[in-house]
Formats: C-alpha cells, sequence, structure tokens
C-alpha cells in the first residue's frame, strides 16, 4: 500500500506528495536525489521518462540527467494523480500540460519580493508541503512547535470530519512525508518532530475504536517484516478494516519469521498483509514460505492469500509466487480485502487497478 507504482518496476514512492521545495537558484538535482526525495529507485524515474517522456526539461549532450525544480514539480504532480488511481501515461499528460500551462502563464503582474534563499512561508522552521487542505497546514505547524496536546486536537478532529481513510491521504500522510523530507534534507534536525508527529498519529489511529466483528469471517493478519519498524501505514490499514468489522490480528513492527509462521497456523487467516518499507527487509524467501503455510485437515486444507504492501517489495516479487498479489493504496487496498472477507476470488491482480496512497 504505497503509494503510485510504475507498472514497469513495481516501485511505490511515498504519497500523496508534496512538492519539493527547491530556489531557483538551487543546483538542478541528480536522478539519485530526485528519487531519494519522491521516495522511488532511479531506475522508476529513467522507465518514466523513457514511457510518458517526463524527463528533464534540458539535457545537455553527454552528461548526466539534471532535475531543475520545474521538472520536479512535474513528477510530483504526476505522483500525487497516480495516487489518485489515475493511470500513468494519463497522469504524465497532465503533468507535462500543467507545466506548460504554467510557463505559458508565467508570473502574475506586481509579485511580491522574493524570499531570501532557503525561506518558505511560516518561516525557516516550516514544512514544505506545497498544494495540501488547510488542516494539514495546521497540523505540520503543532507538529513543528512539538505541541503534543494541539497535534492530538487536530489529528482527532480530522479523522473525525474527514473520515480515516481521507484523512490519511489527505492530512495525515502528507504531513509525515513533509517532516522525513525536512530530516532528510537538514540531517540530523527534525527527528524530534518526526518521532512526536509519529507517535500521535499512532496514538490516534488506536483511539479509532473497532466496530463488532462480523461473524463467520476468518482473521486478516497484519505484520510488518522481519526488520522493518516503519508500521504507521499498517495501523492505519488495521483501524480502518476495524471499522468495518473485520477481524484483524496486528503484529506490528519487526515480526520474526517464526512468530509469523506460527501466527497464520493458529489464526487461519483470510489474508495476510506484509509490509515492508525497505528493500532490505523485502525478503521473497519469507514471502513463499509464508504463502506455502496451510491449516486444516488432510484433504482439506486452507492457505492464506498473501498481500504484499509497501514500496520495499520488488515489481516481480508477487507475480513469483500463488496466491500473492500487491497491495498499492489504502483505499484500493480496503476495497480487495472487503471483497475477499465477502467470498471474492483470490487475488490476481485487482489490486493494482486503482494505486493509492497508504504509505508513510
Amino acid at each position: 500500500m504505497s503509494t503510485p507504482t510504475d507498472p514497469a518496476t513495481g516501485d511505490a514512492p511515498h504519497a500523496p506528495h508534496a512538492p519539493v521545495v527547491l530556489d531557483a537558484s538551487d543546483a538542478a538535482l541528480s536522478t539519485g536525489s530526485v528519487a531519494r526525495h519522491l521516495g522511488v529507485s532511479p531506475t522508476t524515474l529513467r522507465s518514466w521518462e523513457r514511457r510518458y517522456a517526463i524527463g528533464p526539461a534540458h539535457r545537455e549532450p553527454g552528461r548526466h540527467r539534471r532535475w531543475t525544480p520545474p521538472d520536479i514539480a512535474r513528477l510530483e504532480l504526476m505522483c500525487r494523480l497516480t495516487a489518485q488511481g489515475v493511470p500513468p501515461s494519463e497522469a504524465a499528460r497532465t503533468a507535462r500540460a500543467a507545466t506548460r500551462a504554467a510557463v505559458d502563464e508565467g508570473p502574475e503582474p506586481g509579485p511580491p519580493a522574493a524570499p531570501a534563499r532557503g525561506a518558505a512561508p511560516g518561516g525557516s522552521h516550516a514544512l514544505p508541503l506545497g498544494e495540501v487542505r488547510p488542516e494539514c497546514r495546521g497540523l505540520a505547524r503543532a507538529a513543528v512547535r512539538l505541541d503534543a496536546p494541539a497535534v492530538a486536537r487536530l489529528l482527532d478532529s480530522a479523522l473525525a470530519g474527514l473520515g480515516l481513510v481521507t484523512a490519511w491521504e489527505e492530512v495525515l500522510a502528507p504531513t509525515l512525508h513533509a517532516v522525513g523530507r525536512k530530516w532528510a534534507s537538514a540531517g540530523e534536525r527534525y527527528v524530534e518532530v518526526e518521532h512526536l508527529l509519529s507517535w500521535q498519529v499512532s496514538a490516534a489511529l488506536s483511539r479509532i475504536r473497532p466496530a463488532e466483528e462480523r461473524p463467520r469471517t476468518r482473521p486478516l493478519l497484519l505484520a510488518c517484516a522481519p526488520g522493518e519498524q516503519h508500521s504507521l501505514p499498517v495501523e492505519a490499514l488495521a483501524a480502518a478494516l476495524g471499522e468495518r468489522g473485520l477481524p484483524v490480528r496486528m503484529f506490528g513492527a519487526d515480526l520474526p519469521p517464526g512468530a509469523l509462521h506460527t501466527a497464520v497456523r493458529r489464526t487461519g487467516p483470510q489474508a495476510v498483509v506484509l509490509w515492508s518499507q525497505r528493500r532490505d527487509t523485502a525478503d521473497e524467501a519469507l514471502v513463499r514460505s509464508v504463502a506455502d503455510l496451510g491449516w486444516g485437515p488432510r484433504g482439506a486444507r486452507g492457505h492464506p492469500v498473501l498481500l504484499l504492501a509497501g514500496p520495499g517489495w520488488g515489481s516481480r516479487a508477487a507475480a513469483r509466487v500463488p496466491r500473492t498479489d500487491r497491495l498499492f493504496g489504502l483505499r484500493s487496498g480496503l476495497a480487495l480485502i472487503e471483497s475477499l472477507a465477502a467470498g471474492g476470488p483470490p487475488a490476481t491482480g485487482a489490486a493494482r487497478a486503482a494505486p493509492a496512497a497508504c504509505g508513510s
């Protein structure tokens, strides 16, 4: 569940994205730097350039690709659109058209004086959020102030007013990603902001009361891969499934392989969602071993559907293992899991139909 995924590579950038804030005087960035900003691999960016003509606007012969702020803004828009379920080719066309329109319009007459280099609305401590909901900006300001009570109130208000899925996609995830980008670009600064915000998001999700579990419904097992500490997207999924009365067995971060095997055998789940944020925690051998697990009497053995979530999984990980598929977003992932719980067919690529943001 992450966030939009390129069909050619399977990489999933964190989304919804906020534009990377770069001053006009900043040097153009390398492909590797832009890939880290977006949470994708350099291979994905090169694939997008080749397939959808969304590479750097200017490239000198014999030189490496260098991405300017308008190039990065175009990529950010494409990521946001694919996060909403727009096909990559259509998202690329829209992003290119929007860039052309911005260039054609030019600056409005009489603009105010440009801020100093590195300045941002709200001062040097403001988070680079881009075009987001007002709730997102208020949450970011409270997080930067380390105002935990205000963060808690704003999170509860967003979840109650917008609903969990919309609040996650349009408020919680964009703010978390903005904090992560600020931290990545500022060395060790803002780590305390990320920790406070992450803790408060986790606490807010835990305050959502689940509905009564549906009778005669096999449970859904949710866990992070061994070594994986990024559990917030799985916590959001667990809370959303609980709201719908689906029985969830949540095991959180860094579940050891043996414990995962035992949990599957003991619960006989309808599906197992296994989250991996990073490539080094995405263990395909573990995927195969879980997919092969069974329970019940001989001749009537049951097997779980295994759903791989998060940007750590490669593009072919699910295709190589039976009864295994990918989740690319909270909204589309919920739809697929509800279909399975209702007795629908095993995963066959349906999760790819509407990628949406879930990653953190």
